[in-house]
């Protein structure tokens, strides 16, 4: 199981409507993120930044990220929800969200 942490802001005039969005997060989105592994997803907010924290059981992490980028509904949700976030400019190549490094974890 690999741990992923990864950060990026949020715009202040599309919090509420960011927050309301995930207050019912699409089945079909759920469904295809459950198919490609991710587990204990989580998306958590302070002032200003969003945090997202998700574990990945399975063993090809490349190619379950770009069957998850491949799934339609998954697209039109990002379509959505992109305008919201405001990405952080030192990011890596090919991310949206920033990828962070784990330095401390327990059990």
């Amino acid at each position: 199981m690999q741990r992923l942490g990864s950060v990026i802001r949020v715009r202040p005039e599309k919090f509420d409507e960011y927050k309301q969005f995930h207050q019912a997060v699409w089945p079909e989105v759920l469904a295809t993120l459950k198919a490609c592994h991710i587990r204990n997803y989580s998306i958590f907010h302070r002032e200003g930044w969003l945090f997202s924290y998700f574990e990945y059981h399975g063993k090809d992490y490349e190619a379950d990220c770009a069957r998850i980028a491949a799934d339609p509904a998954t697209q039109r949700w990002w379509a959505l929800n992109k305008p919201c976030q405001d990405p952080l400019p030192t990011r890596g190549e090919g991310e949206w969200w920033a990828e962070m490094e784990e330095l401390f974890h327990q059990n």
